[in-house]
């Protein structure tokens, strides 16, 4: 995630109509590209008005991205390092910096109507963040917290989830990035985000152990759909 967000034109908090159906697509897990691809072919489907709004749920193969704002010197390992450890690198079209995707994190993208639900994007952004701090509370007892200056959500002094939202002709594409099963070593091949006084978190290092990541899924997907005002989810 790029914790990038476009807030052109956020004036003021609009109201919100009840939604029906959250779509849900379980993905697996998919390499980078291929999962750009699906969020652009879905935007334009979604701007088209043939889907409703949709949520991706999915893992990436080791990969690290570059946002528009990143810059290569915040890849720390060589590029034969990253090939030894099977880490691709992409250069995104997102806002944002660098960061890292790989088996163990859970992924949610989004392909969310903004005009059609009255939602704007700092409230959707600012919906997602209080959604995720009631699932850590709720689910894990943690006191999660979000920083001004650093976006994401926190537990302390690490980062244990990742947001960066992009909006085009106000429909939305990419989301959340939420460590779980995350190998946290990962990230020692980056500066994360461009912060340097600061670290990384999964649930798996709060609570100790490996989590059960699909019951992670569908409890965070609950508290996403709540929190955006669906009435239920459908999953495909």
């Amino acid at each position: 995630m790029s914790d990038s967000f476009d807030m052109s034109g956020a004036s003021h908090v609009p109201s919100r109509r009840p939604r029906q159906i959250l779509e849900c697509r379980d993905c697996g897990t998919i390499d980078y590209r291929t999962g750009l691809a699906l969020q652009e072919d879905l935007h334009a489907r979604r701007l088209a008005e043939e889907i409703g709004d949709t949520a991706l749920f999915l893992q990436h193969s080791h990969v690290i991205t570059l946002g528009r704002r990143g810059e290569s010197g915040d890849i720390l390992a060589s590029e034969d390092e990253l090939k030894e450890k099977g880490i691709e690198v992409f250069q995104s079209s997102r806002g944002g910096q660098v960061t890292y995707h790989g088996p163990g994190q859970l992924v949610v993208y989004f392909i969310f109507n903004l005009y059609e639900a009255q939602r704007e994007l700092r409230l959707f952004v600012e919906t997602l963040e209080q959604s995720v701090i009631a699932y850590l509370g709720a689910a894990w007892g943690l006191q999660a917290s979000i920083d001004p200056q650093h976006p994401g959500v926190w537990v302390g002094e690490r980062k244990v989830a990742a947001l960066g939202i992009s909006v085009k002709n106000r429909v939305t594409m990419h989301g959340m990035a939420l460590n779980v099963n995350t190998d946290l070593g990962m990230f020692r091949n980056i500066v994360p985000c461009g912060i340097t006084d600061r670290g990384v978190t999964s649930l798996a290092e709060l609570a100790g152990h490996p989590v059960d990541f699909v019951k992670v899924r569908n409890d965070l997907a609950d508290s996403l759909a709540r929190a955006y005002g669906f009435s239920r989810i459908r999953w495909s």
